[in-house]
């Protein structure tokens, strides 16, 4: 039988699945950092730090004010300490090292020319010969970023730097190598993966092809709580064959109920294992790239809050701001944020806020706290409001 959902109902249940609606721990320890890198399966990574990088942001929104260290700790310390290796996944992304082996057909597939841009995939056949030559450097030397090549040049002379950044991408495409660490440019440092990801991960078994996918929709399906199958698909961007193939072989087991949700066109499906609360309480300013809304389509069929990331229109041409995040409020998106952080003069600056209709009275009350919690996090002294 298919349950049938109200968008309300829809709407606690994925909220529950994102890790909303508990209060945030007192202290946040990496216990609770962990449970929720467990529960999202990703972090999406982005070098813009208007605010702060954007990986930092959706442990905050769940939890508070975490230690920061404890996530690049997790993600680029010690071999012995790390929960977290870098990936594509959806875009360049942090992720729990239990996923490693349900991502090397990606990493097979790149190695083979068939995944990865374009303008890289030359390296998997005729430029083969430079990206090894890059390797063996590595191998020797140990952990290399794009500008420790000379000037962008081997000492052979073989290639510019945009090719070296290219070949070295293929490299970490094809699973070769993988990020060892970022300089404080952010500027990913590449080490060979067997010195980076302990042993006992790499010694995991692979899973087939169509084993890993169904493994990564179930891991999306559990992390989304409710999704379509283009919402499936997108967590981990698989190819729409594949996962039209492991959400079939999820439902006929069980693990995926369908659903049909008024006022969504297509059929859904619900993790069998996801609460379903009766409400909703939490105040989070959200990441542009924070999965509860990181796919612009399902944030507007969930919320009925039309976002876009402003960054790249010029400024006379924008609607809400240059880095804008918006505001949950209980079970709603009610408001949105255009951040900046002065660490000179240690200000949270909100150049714009904006009020979605219907945004109850108590909004802007509810914004300030978390506006003076996410400045304390920050270590910025003072939360500037726009004027009135």
């Amino acid at each position: 039988m298919t349950d049938h959902l109200s968008i309300v109902q829809v709407r606690r249940i994925v909220l529950a699945a994102q890790g909303f609606g508990m209060p945030y721990p007192p202290r946040p320890t990496k216990a609770h950092l962990r449970r929720t890198i467990e529960r999202l399966g990703l972090h999406q990574i982005d070098s813009v730090n208007v605010v702060v990088r954007a990986h930092y942001l959706p442990a905050f929104s769940r939890l508070g004010s975490y230690d920061r260290g404890s996530l690049e700790s997790a993600a680029w310390g010690r071999k012995t300490e790390r929960q977290l290796f870098e990936y594509w996944a959806h875009e360049a992304s942090l992720l729990p090292l239990d996923l490693h082996p349900l991502l090397r057909w990606r990493m097979a597939s790149a190695d083979r020319g068939e995944a990865g841009w374009l303008s890289m995939r030359r390296f998997a056949t005729e430029g083969r010969a430079e990206a090894e030559a890059i390797l063996a450097r590595i191998r020797t030397e140990g952990p290399l970023a794009a500008s420790d090549f000379e000037e962008g040049k081997s000492t052979s002379g073989w290639w510019a730097w945009g090719d070296t950044k290219k070949a070295l991408e293929w490299l970490f495409w094809a699973g070769h190598i993988t990020t060892a660490t970022r300089r404080k440019s952010f500027e990913r440092v590449y080490d060979l993966t067997e010195r980076v990801i302990p042993a006992a991960v790499l010694a995991l078994p692979s899973p087939t092809e169509a084993d890993a996918h169904r493994a990564l929709v179930e891991r999306s399906a559990r992390s989304l709580g409710v999704a379509t199958a283009a919402d499936l698909r997108d967590y981990f961007r698989l190819k729409p064959q594949d996962a039209i193939l492991a959400i079939t072989s999820l439902v006929e087991d069980g693990t995926l109920l369908p659903v049909s949700i008024a006022g969504w066109r297509n059929k859904a499906f619900l993790h069998r294992d996801v609460r379903r609360p009766r409400r909703i309480e939490a105040a989070a300013l959200l990441a542009p790239f924070d999965p509860l809304v990181w796919e612009r389509s399902r944030t507007e069929r969930l919320f009925d809050f039309r976002y876009r990331i402003e960054i790249y229109v010029p400024a006379e041409q924008r609607v809400h701001g240059y880095y804008v995040l918006p505001f949950l409020l209980d079970e709603r998106l009610v408001a949105r944020v255009d951040l900046k952080a002065d660490r000179q003069k240690s200000i949270l600056l909100a150049q714009r806020i904006t009020l979605e209709p219907g945004a109850p009275p108590e909004t802007m009350e509810r914004l300030e706290i978390e506006l003076r919690r996410m400045a304390v996090w920050l270590g910025l002294e003072v939360v500037r409001l726009p004027a009135a």
